[in-house]
């Protein structure tokens, strides 16, 4: 099995995958000790070939694979695309489009939710896939046979699985479905890690707005520190530090080496020094100006069971249509609806509202009923007067 190491041939490899309408992709990558994933391996795949990239060979230049990306007229293929396009958007600043993700367009189709690839190559073609090399060393070189086999398999297999959930989709006349799914993962702001928004990662351990001052500029600090050094926001300072700084406050470094969750001697270091400038920077905030905590919503007075009602709803049309409730609805989706019949949600928009918004409204109105009839629950149509009962 040839593998790629030269810009050359990645061009030629390139150049020939360009001529498919669809290309399968996938890559190898390590990330316990960076920041950013450390690209290793990339796999493609056309109709009738595939290749195998070594994304660490010195020398390689890896623009023939972003042109590809880019090109328009060639569907990209990924299972799981998340963190794949985010290596891409990371060293190649674009993301792949037209983008087809198999795992979302099987959970539209009926295999459930987040299915993993193995599994979903077993249930369309039978073929079991040997995943034992999953977590090897995809940084050592050479690549062993086994973990060429195994990364070719990822492409290969994978063209078959597309092209039954494309033809499943045209059948059910669900195509437009997981073009509406692709939005989030098309969307440029899904790959940016912008350090002022890092504290949003964090639970939210706040009770005034001057602590949340100090984690907002804690957080900020990290995640540019992270990003810069390439380290995980842990090799930083961990969450637990930020909690205790946002509580403490300190300004001096006696008082940060006081501080349970810092390291002995951690206060004498460079980074205590932005430590504690982002934590007088906090504190420099005019009261005014501080920002302000986020609301929990409350929920209105028998909401609760509107939610549950929902929610056995929702477990009753994902079943019927084959289709995952979470790409239906989410729980926050449930919540927002028990509340307001308006609710700004995706369940209440397209296709997720005529399967499932518009039968939850009526629900909530007393229109229709659910009921338990031989041995299942079942959605029961109300006439008027049933339904101005249940509203009283």
């Amino acid at each position: 099995m040839e593998v790629i190491t030269k810009t050359k041939d990645l061009a030629a490899a390139c150049q020939r995958l360009a001529t498919n309408d669809y290309v399968t992709v996938d890559t190898e990558f390590l990330r316990e000790t960076t920041f950013w994933p450390k690209l290793c391996v990339i796999q493609m795949a056309g109709t009738e070939m595939a290749f195998i990239v070594d994304a660490l060979a010195e020398g390689l230049d890896l623009e023939p694979f972003f042109d590809l990306m880019r090109d328009d007229s060639v569907t990209k293929v990924f299972h799981a695309a998340r963190q794949d396009i985010e290596i891409i958007y990371h060293l190649g600043g674009l993301i792949p489009a037209p983008l087809f993700d198999t795992q979302v367009a099987a959970m539209v189709c009926g295999f459930g939710d987040s299915i993993s690839y193995d599994q979903l190559v077993y249930k369309v073609t039978g073929a079991r896939i040997d995943k034992s090399s999953r977590f090897t060393d995809w940084a050592r070189r050479p690549l062993t046979a086994k973990q060429l086999d195994y990364a070719l398999a990822d492409v290969t297999h994978l063209r078959d699985a597309f092209q039954f959930l494309k033809a499943n989709l045209a059948e059910q006349n669900r195509t437009h479905w997981v073009q509406d799914e692709m939005t989030v993962l098309t969307s440029v702001a899904t790959y940016r890690a912008d350090p002022d928004q890092a504290w949003k990662r964090l639970k939210l351990r706040v009770r005034k707005p001057v602590e949340l001052a100090v984690m907002m500029e804690v957080a900020a600090w990290r995640e540019t520190e992270a990003q810069n050094r390439d380290v995980p926001r842990s090799r930083v300072i961990k969450d637990d530090a930020i909690y205790e700084l946002a509580a403490q406050q300190p300004v001096t470094t006696e008082a940060l080496g006081r501080l349970r969750t810092i390291p002995r001697g951690f206060e004498r270091s460079r980074n205590a020094d932005e430590i504690l400038k982002a934590v007088r920077r906090a504190l420099e905030i005019p009261k005014s100006e501080l920002p302000k905590l986020p609301k929990g919503r409350q929920a209105p007075d028998g909401s609760a069971a509107a939610v549950d009602l929902l929610k056995v709803l929702l477990k009753l049309v994902s079943e019927a249509h084959g289709v995952a409730a979470k790409v239906i609805a989410t729980v926050d989706d449930l919540e927002k609806i028990a509340a307001d019949d308006n609710a700004d949600v995706a369940a209440m928009k397209g296709w997720r509202r005529e399967l499932f918004g518009e039968t939850a409204l009526k629900l909530k109105r007393g229109e229709v009923a659910l009921a338990f009839q031989n041995r299942q629950i079942t959605v029961l149509e109300q006439t008027p007067q049933q339904a101005t009962q249940a509203a009283e």
